[in-house]
């Protein structure tokens, strides 16, 4: 989250009756950047995480950007044994998947699977990367995505203005495995 106020308000409007629909136990935590660096949307899902376990003994870890709204809630809000990825079929994308290793907008992880997958990486500063460099992490570490047919995985997302691109993220995605194991949480630094 940063600086989509507006968007958040939208958002928690949606989520909240889709998930008592669902009678999950569940809290929502809203990280956001206030610095003046560029986004960094990884960082920013680790210290959510981190965070989160500080308050409860958490078994699942759901990501979401605040720009997505489930449209099905048959797309449940749970960690299966392998790694969902949840929005599947986003308007944007006239409902289709884009890529097949596509793993963002909304994911859900096991707090057990995301501590072995070392997290995000912390190298992804501005728009997009992070979430491919997770997906090479689930299957680096032999775990395979999963997903709901297209469907009930559907989203609608709110038009925004897009972030600064990172042109470095195609290098980061290149670098190899090694940094799967020396950048993530082992490596996160925030006040």
């Amino acid at each position: 989250y940063r600086n989509r106020s507006s968007q958040l308000g939208i958002f928690l409007r949606n989520l909240h009756p889709l998930l008592r629909k669902q009678q999950l136990d569940y809290t929502i935590f809203v990280v956001n950047q206030t610095d003046s660096n560029t986004f960094n949307r990884a960082m920013l899902m680790n210290v959510g995480f981190q965070e989160a376990l500080l308050s409860a003994n958490w078994s699942c870890a759901v990501f979401h950007d605040v720009d997505l709204l489930p449209e099905d809630d048959r797309n449940l809000y749970t960690c299966p044994e392998q790694p969902r990825h949840l929005s599947v079929a986003v308007d944007k994308f006239k409902y289709r998947l884009p890529y097949r290793a596509i793993f963002g907008g909304a994911t859900a992880v096991s707090v057990e699977q995301f501590r072995k997958l070392n997290g995000y990486s912390n190298m992804f500063w501005g728009w997009g990367g992070e979430d491919d460099d997770m997906s090479k992490r689930i299957q680096f570490h032999g775990l395979k995505i999963t997903r709901y047919p297209a469907n009930i995985g559907r989203y609608t997302m709110i038009k925004h203005e897009q972030e600064k691109t990172n042109n470095l993220r195609q290098a980061f995605l290149a670098s190899g495995p090694r940094r799967y194991t020396t950048d993530g949480l082992n490596s996160l630094s925030y006040s």
